[in-house]
């Protein structure tokens, strides 16, 4: 096992009151495991993630994990869907930048991150700046600084929300293959239930405000994986399945009830 979060319970404070975020979430995860969280805006699943990072600390309820952290090692990274690249760093120290902060000396650190940027076709870019790359290059130089700082687990929250359809899934492949190359535990927050399906080996349902786990499901289908996949019958029922949890908190969010 990787980390467990035990009955973990949020509730925030603000001028109107109480805000009840996260009630009795309560699962586990194994070490090099691709875990997707899909469900309804509002549910939590931002602030689930926070926690798991330490960023914000639970209510109630802990996250406890079963290695201990090498020195100098991080216990996880994050990448948000607007990337928190520097602009003033080149695309060389950005993706060096999680090993910068581990102490790795500079020579060192930059030697690797040119490895992985060789890796995924952005070895011509390395002394670009982000303003000077597309949306899915700097989506791939965030992904690569998080693989590259080697934490424990690594967290994403909606990372491909604001790329285009079709910049989103060729991003979602090259993830993956990312991935497949450097195992490591992720994290995933999505909107999307295809995405869910495609790049995780279980997928936690959340809705409900405070939000809750209301189904732990296993993609039961090998890898590697494709976008074609997505049209095979069993995982078409697998996505009506996690749909029909949440239907109802969708429609009620944007005002349609049937």
């Amino acid at each position: 096992m990787n980390f467990a979060c035990h009955q973990i319970s949020k509730t925030f404070t603000s001028r109107k009151g109480k805000i009840n975020a996260l009630r009795g979430i309560d699962f586990s995860v194994i070490n090099q495991d691709f875990v997707c969280i899909v469900g309804p805006s509002g549910c939590g699943k931002t602030t689930l993630l926070k926690i798991i990072a330490g960023l914000i600390q639970p209510t109630s309820g802990e996250v406890t994990f079963t290695d201990s952290v090498e020195k100098g090692k991080l216990r996880s990274a994050m990448v948000f869907q607007d990337l928190g690249l520097f602009p003033w760093m080149s695309v060389l120290d950005n993706v060096a930048l999680g090993l910068e902060i581990q102490g790795v000396g500079r020579r060192e650190r930059q030697a690797r991150a040119s490895v992985f940027l060789a890796r995924v076709g952005l070895a011509s870019f390395i002394h670009s700046f982000p303003h000077e790359l597309s949306g899915g290059m700097r989506q791939r130089v965030a992904i690569l600084r998080a693989f590259l700082s080697d934490p424990q687990v690594l967290l994403m929250d909606e990372p491909f929300g604001s790329l285009d359809t079709q910049t989103r899934l060729v991003m979602q492949e090259e993830l993956l293959r990312v991935w497949k190359d450097y195992h490591k535990t992720v994290i995933y927050v999505t909107h999307d239930i295809d995405e869910a399906i495609l790049l995780g080996d279980r997928i936690l349902v959340m809705s409900g405000r405070p939000g809750s786990i209301r189904a732990d499901i296993p993609v039961e289908f090998g890898r590697p994986r494709q976008l074609a996949d997505r049209d095979r019958p069993d995982l078409v029922s697998l996505h009506w399945q996690i749909w029909k949890i949440i239907e109802d908190e969708v429609r009620k969010e944007v005002g349609i009830v049937q």
